[in-house]
């Protein structure tokens, strides 16, 4: 029987409860914008921690979007399954135009993000990457080159919900934890009952909120 959250806030409570003995442990959380921000602020928050975002964005397969060929992020991180793009034929013309595309919408999410606020620093800390759901892997694998490449001591990947090889399908992080992996995964949205977008506007408000709560603890 599959397991369903309420919406992603309800996750994010339960998914902190897991990661309760992490209080004790220099953290920062990292939320996958724009669907995971709202499961990273209830993680944040549960652990005192400060919360940030890795910007990343999905590589769609031109003629079936849901099905990712890989993924790309900050500072020019690149992923792609040659395996897979091999397999379906897929040409470098249309994994360029695609790439381009997704770029487009990732620079500019950057923008907003980063306008008004710096980028916390992961030199020598925890980071906690955590998603609304894993589902091909590929976003949370990108942003484990980020969290690396910007000094993060320990990555660890976290999900209320993810197939059950998800485990298998992150790569680069020292350990990734699922709440839920039921054997007939569905897709993560199968397992809200309210899985609407989040707007760019919640994620800019549930940073400032987050930068709030920290400063005020200080």
């Amino acid at each position: 029987m599959n397991e369903i959250f309420r919406d992603r806030s309800e996750a994010g409570r339960r998914l902190a409860a897991r990661l309760a003995d992490l209080r004790a442990e220099d953290v920062v959380v990292l939320g996958l914008p724009r669907g995971g921000v709202p499961v990273a602020a209830e993680v944040a928050a549960a652990l005192g921690a400060p919360l940030d975002v890795i910007v990343v964005r999905k590589l769609g397969v031109p003629f079936q979007q849901e099905v990712a060929m890989g993924a790309i992020g900050e500072d020019g991180t690149r992923l792609l399954d040659l395996d897979l793009i091999s397999r379906l034929g897929i040409t470098s013309a249309q994994v360029h135009a695609v790439e381009q595309k997704e770029r487009d919408t990732l620079e500019a999410r950057i923008a907003l993000l980063r306008a008004v606020r710096d980028r916390v620093d992961l030199t020598g800390r925890t980071a906690v990457v955590v998603d609304d759901g894993i589902a091909t892997g590929a976003t949370a694998s990108v942003a484990c080159q980020v969290a690396r490449a910007l000094g993060a001591h320990r990555v660890i990947v976290a999900a209320p919900v993810g197939g059950q090889d998800a485990g298998r399908r992150v790569q680069g992080a020292d350990e990734v934890i699922c709440l839920v992996q039921p054997p007939a995964f569905q897709g993560v949205g199968a397992h809200y009952q309210d899985f609407g977008p989040t707007s760019e506007a919640e994620v800019v408000d549930l940073l400032e909120a987050a930068r709030r709560r920290v400063a005020g603890a200080r």
